[in-house]
């Protein structure tokens, strides 16, 4: 890879970033989601063959990025096309592929991701929601609990992380199935949030789930293979949100602080304002090249390479975003606070980039493991 962008992806950014100034601060993102839909920008990473337009990740992140600094960012690109649009692509059966993926392509239809559970948070191996065979008819049934999943009210199905038994070994593994939206066994509930946020936050119950044979995607064999092949585009897309956000709202600082003037003087003049957020913008350029890079990495099919660098990315892009978000209110004063400007909403909005899908401590115990090769503490 390069630390340049080709022309290509600067003529996108340039497009994606002049539709996302004609919405703005959408508070319903569906006739933005609509539109990003008409003119590609929602499936860019998905086959062709398939409606897509045969990109790759760092499109798709080079999409959320640019909504995210217009203000207006577009939470389920993270989930629909990045995480299940690129599982269906590259291990979903022919019917699953026609199925879903010129849906998912063309924004007419969406998909949810459930992998968090109460009591296993960001442990995939501890996941209890378990899927066992009817031997009568070759059917699935899932029993389980999933927590903090986006989206599902809007969802048309929701891809669930679950676990089989391997017949070899007797040891649990993880599968992915689809289950649509009205499956009877499949309830949702809200869950209060006081992140104010357009896609909402939902607990779902799976109280013996009944799925026909075709719901599994992929080999049932596969187990993590299948299921990182998901989260790292997760991971590089939450990168994506978080390095936009912070670009928006670093944009807001500097141009109240060079506008803003105290005893016939700019407040950007002033050392004490221009240095954090230059500081700022260095943070935010800096997670944005390891975003690159582990865009760059999976789409070349290097999923080790991108473990490492997708975890570092969205490191580096949710303290980037924080600090940005943190500095913008300070720079507005008591502005920062009020619903004009926008930016107090971000102070809830920012930390979710630290906390989801992973937290910032658990990414840095795989740094310190699986990188630096020191010892686990747990």
């Amino acid at each position: 890879m390069t630390a340049t962008e080709t022309q290509d992806h600067k003529a996108l950014r340039e497009a994606v970033s002049a539709l996302g100034k004609r919405h703005g601060r959408e508070t319903d993102p569906t006739r933005l989601w609509s539109d990003a839909a008409e003119l590609g920008y929602i499936g860019v990473n998905l086959p062709e063959a398939y409606g897509g337009g045969g990109g790759g990740i760092s499109e798709l992140s080079l999409v959320l990025e640019e909504l995210g600094a217009a203000g207006c960012p577009l939470l389920m690109m993270i989930v629909s096309p990045a995480i299940c649009g690129t599982v269906i692509a590259r291990f979903g059966t022919d019917a699953q592929k026609q199925q879903w993926l010129p849906a998912l392509a063309d924004g007419t239809r969406l998909m949810a991701f459930g992998i968090t559970e109460p009591d296993a948070g960001s442990n995939s191996h501890r996941i209890t929601t378990t899927a066992r065979r009817d031997q009568d008819t070759g059917d699935w049934l899932l029993t389980g609990r999933k927590v903090f999943v986006s989206g599902v009210d809007i969802a048309d199905a929701t891809l669930i992380v679950g676990r089989t038994e391997d017949a070899r070994t007797g040891r649990l593994k993880p599968c992915l199935f689809i289950v649509p939206r009205d499956t009877p066994g499949f309830t949702r509930r809200p869950i209060d949030m006081e992140l104010n946020a357009a896609e909402k936050q939902f607990e779902l119950v799976l109280d013996d789930v009944r799925l026909p044979a075709d719901a599994l995607v992929g080999d049932e064999d596969a187990g993590l293979l299948q299921l990182f092949a998901g989260l790292n585009p997760e991971r590089i897309m939450t990168a994506a949100f978080a390095i936009g956000m912070g670009r928006h709202a670093l944009a807001k600082a500097v141009e109240y602080a060079r506008d803003r003037t105290v005893w016939n003087t700019p407040i950007g003049a002033h050392q004490a304002i221009a240095h954090p957020l230059a500081q700022a913008h260095i943070d935010l350029e800096l997670a944005r090249l390891m975003m690159q890079k582990a865009a760059a990495l999976y789409d070349a099919g290097d999923d080790m390479g991108a473990g490492e660098a997708a975890n570092m990315a969205k490191y580096a892009a949710g303290e980037a975003c924080v600090k940005a978000v943190d500095q913008a209110v300070h720079t507005l004063g008591g502005n920062g606070l009020t619903r004009e400007y926008g930016l107090a909403r971000l102070i809830t909005a920012s930390r979710v980039a630290r906390i989801a899908p992973v937290s910032r401590e658990m990414i840095l115990n795989f740094v310190s493991h699986q990188t630096l090769g020191l010892p686990k503490s747990y």
